[in-house]
C-alpha cells in the first residue's frame, strides 16, 4: 500500500505539471493585461483545464502508474473518467466526485494495464488482446465505478465535507495542520495526495461561464475562478520558500567550516536561488533531512507557522506551480494582500536564519561532512555510472522518476552504498523497503532515468 501511494503520488505529477500554463492563461485573461477578444481566448484556454481536471488525473495517473509509460493506459484513463461520470451523473445529477473520479479511475486504468496489457485471447478475438484489451477492460470497470458512485458516493461526499468544515473550522489552527503535515510528508513522496485534496477538493465556489453556473472546487481551482477566499491553503508558502528556505540555507552556510565554505557555497546558493525562483525547494530540504533531521522538523514547523499566520493576516495568493518568484509576480493582481507576504517573508527569514543558525550550533548538527573517498569509475556516460551505483543491469527491475526524485525498483537495495550516489550528485537517499529505492538528483532526476531506461536497452 505503502509504495501504491507513492506511485500515486508521482503520477500525480504527470496531471499538476500542465496548470502552470492553464493557470497563465487564466491570469492573462483577467482583462487587464489584455482586452477583448484576446483576454477571451486566454481565459478560455486556461478554463478548458480547471473545467477538466478530473479527466487529466485519469489520463496522468493511468499514464503514470502504467510499465513504460504506455499511452493505451492514458486512453484507458481518459474512457474511464468519462464513462464513469455519465453512469454516476445518469442515476444521481447532484453527485460531485471532483477529482476523486480521475483519481480512482486513473488508478483502475494503470493498474489493469500493467495486468493485462500482454494478455493473449482466442485466435478469432486476437484484435482485441494485448494493450487494445485494456480500454475494453477499463469501460466495463468504469460503469460498476459509475453505478456505485450513483448511489454510494454520497455517503464519502459527506465525510469528505466534515473534514473540509473541520479543517475550515479551525481556522488558523487547521492551516497550521496542513503546512506542517505538508513538509512532513516529502521523505514519503506522499505529499502530493494531501496537496489533492486540499488544492483541488476542498471547498466549492459557483461562478457564471457562458451564462451556466459552473463549480469550482478546491483552493487552487477555486482562486483561479476569482473567489477571493481561497488562497489560503497556498499563501504562506511564498513567506517560506521565497524567503524562509534561503535563509536556512544560508545558517546552514555559516555552520560549515570554513575550508569547505567555496564548495558548500556554491551548493546552496544554487538551490536556495532554485527556491527563492520557482519555489521547487527538494533540492535544498534533502540536503539536511537525513544529515540533521531535527532541521527539517523545525522546517516543517516553521511552514505551518507560516501558512497560518498569512491566513490571521487575511492575505489569499495562489500559484499555479509553487510559491516562487515567478509565480508571485504573475499572480499579484489577483491575490489579496499580496504586498503583505515581503514584510511577512523579511520577518520569517529572521525567523528560520536565528533558529536554524542556533540549532545548528547547539545540537552540533553535521550538514555536510568530511569528503567521501570514493573509487572513480571510468564510465561512459552518466547513465552507466548510475547503473553500476545500482548494482548493474541484473539488479536493475524499473526506471522511473518524478520531477526532483529517481525513482528505481531493483532486485536488492541492500547492497547499495549511499555515497555512490552522493558522489554522482545525488542530495539524499531514500529506502522504502529492501526492493525500492530513491534517489533525490533535482530537476534532472527525469532525463537521467530516460538516459538509464536507454542505456539498459543496449
Amino acid at each position: 500500500m505503502f509504495n501504491l501511494l507513492q506511485r500515486i503520488g508521482k503520477a500525480l505529477m504527470t496531471p499538476i505539471a500542465v496548470l502552470p500554463v492553464a493557470a497563465l492563461l487564466l491570469r492573462l485573461g483577467f482583462g487587464d493585461i489584455f482586452d477583448g477578444e484576446v483576454a477571451l481566448i486566454m481565459k478560455s484556454a486556461g478554463e478548458a483545464v480547471f473545467s477538466n481536471l478530473d479527466l487529466l488525473f485519469g489520463i496522468g495517473i493511468a499514464y503514470g502508474l502504467a510499465k513504460n509509460n504506455d499511452g493505451a493506459a492514458a486512453l484507458s484513463g481518459a474512457i474511464g473518467v468519462l464513462i464513469a461520470k455519465a453512469v454516476y451523473l445518469s442515476i444521481d445529477k447532484d453527485v460531485n466526485m471532483g477529482v476523486f473520479v480521475g483519481i480512482i479511475i486513473g488508478v483502475l486504468a494503470g493498474t489493469l494495464y500493467n495486468r493485462y496489457h500482454n494478455i493473449k485471447l482466442p485466435e478469432f478475438l486476437g484484435f482485441f488482446g494485448g494493450k487494445r484489451f485494456v480500454p475494453i477492460i477499463t469501460a466495463i470497470s468504469a460503469v460498476g465505478v459509475g453505478v456505485l458512485a450513483g448511489y454510494f458516493w454520497h455517503f464519502a461526499q459527506s465525510g469528505i465535507d466534515a473534514f473540509s468544515n473541520a479543517i475550515i473550522g479551525l481556522e488558523e489552527v487547521g492551516t497550521f495542520i496542513y503546512g506542517t503535515l505538508n513538509r512532513l510528508l516529502i521523505p514519503l513522496g506522499l505529499h502530493h495526495i494531501l496537496n489533492s485534496v486540499f488544492w483541488f477538493q476542498l471547498g466549492e465556489y459557483t461562478y457564471l461561464k457562458d451564462g451556466a453556473e459552473v463549480v469550482a472546487n478546491g483552493d487552487l481551482h477555486r482562486f483561479f475562478a476569482g473567489d477571493k477566499t481561497a488562497g489560503t491553503y497556498m499563501s504562506g508558502f511564498y513567506v517560506v520558500m521565497m524567503f524562509g528556505l534561503p535563509a536556512m540555507a544560508y545558517a546552514i552556510y555559516l555552520n560549515t567550516p570554513k575550508d569547505s565554505r567555496k564548495k558548500v557555497g556554491a551548493i546552496l546558493a544554487g538551490v536556495a536561488f532554485t527556491s527563492f525562483l520557482t519555489g521547487i525547494t527538494e533540492p535544498l530540504e534533502f540536503l539536511f533531512l537525513f544529515a540533521a533531521p531535527l532541521l527539517f522538523l523545525l522546517h516543517a514547523l516553521l511552514t505551518g507557522l507560516a501558512l497560518a499566520i498569512a491566513q490571521l493576516l487575511d492575505i489569499h495568493a495562489g500559484f499555479g506551480f509553487s510559491a516562487g518568484f515567478i509565480d508571485y509576480v504573475i499572480n499579484y493582481k489577483l491575490a489579496t494582500n499580496p504586498l503583505l507576504i515581503l514584510p511577512l517573508g523579511a520577518l520569517f527569514a529572521l525567523i528560520y536564519f536565528v533558529s536554524a543558525y542556533y540549532t545548528i550550533k547547539i545540537f552540533k548538527l553535521k550538514i555536510f561532512g568530511e569528503e567521501t573517498e570514493t573509487k572513480s569509475r571510468e564510465q561512459d556516460s552518466e547513465a552507466e555510472a548510475f547503473i553500476s551505483a545500482l548494482g548493474g543491469k541484473d539488479n536493475i527491475v524499473d526506471t522511473d522518476a518524478c520531477i526532483t526524485r529517481l525513482r528505481m525498483s531493483v532486485k536488492d537495495s541492500i547492497m547499495l552504498t549511499d555515497a555512490d550516489f552522493t558522489a554522482l550528485g545525488a542530495k539524499g537517499v531514500i529506502r522504502p523497503n529492501t526492493t525500492s529505492i530513491q534517489i533525490v538528483l533535482g530537476t534532472k532526476a527525469e532525463s537521467v532515468a530516460e538516459a538509464i531506461k536507454e542505456s539498459l536497452k543496449h
